[in-house]
């Protein structure tokens, strides 16, 4: 399975795009919506389209970085906000980028990954994590498709990558999931440990 950049740009060219939403996810904008630090560093993880880092920028957060594999769904998020700072818009792998945030926002990126590289997912979310910084997002509580994305999993899954480097403030049944998710997501906030 070669989840590489012409798989992903083809999804977008092609309008086969079915984990887009048009808009931001109830539960992370609820998230967003208690957030009072402007300051915050904030990266968004194989961010396509990225309503969150438009909803985000138009709140005042001007530190909202968003990295993709595919050019497609930068360009169109730099379309809707020209205003955008297009150096915060970064073309490349998550897994071969350095920098270091407050807050990384999951949406969508972890069950577009091989399933084979969650492990080295939550290493890399330690290493571009500052102390005390926190992953905040969600997963699939639910099992999906074996030979292509989204990839679901479990709970009981997911803690076994991220205990080791994380300490786990939530992580259950978002209440406020889109209808056609309602019962297949966790919400999660998790923090790195010292």
């Amino acid at each position: 399975m070669l989840l590489n950049e012409n798989f992903w740009e083809n999804k977008y060219l092609t309008q086969k795009t079915g984990w887009d939403l048009g808009e931001i996810s109830p539960p992370l904008k609820a998230y967003i919506d208690q957030l009072t630090n402007k300051e915050l560093k904030i990266l968004i993880p194989g961010g396509g389209n990225s309503y969150e880092a438009a909803y985000l920028f138009k709140k005042g957060f001007k530190n909202v970085f968003v990295i993709d594999i595919s050019k497609v769904p930068l360009q169109n998020l730099q379309k809707r906000i020209p205003e955008f700072p297009s150096e915060q818009l970064i073309h490349g792998n998550f897994f071969d980028f350095e920098n270091s945030f407050d807050l990384i926002l999951e949406q969508t990126f972890f069950c577009a990954i091989n399933p084979n590289l969650r492990a080295k997912y939550a290493i890399k979310m330690k290493e571009l994590l500052l102390e005390k910084g926190k992953l905040v997002g969600l997963f699939f509580d639910t099992e999906l498709n074996n030979d292509h994305p989204p990839f679901g999993g479990s709970k009981e899954e997911y803690l076994t990558y991220f205990t080791p480097y994380f300490n786990i403030l939530t992580m259950e049944n978002s209440y406020n999931s889109i209808k056609s998710r309602a019962g297949e997501e966790l919400f999660f906030i998790i923090q790195k440990k010292k």
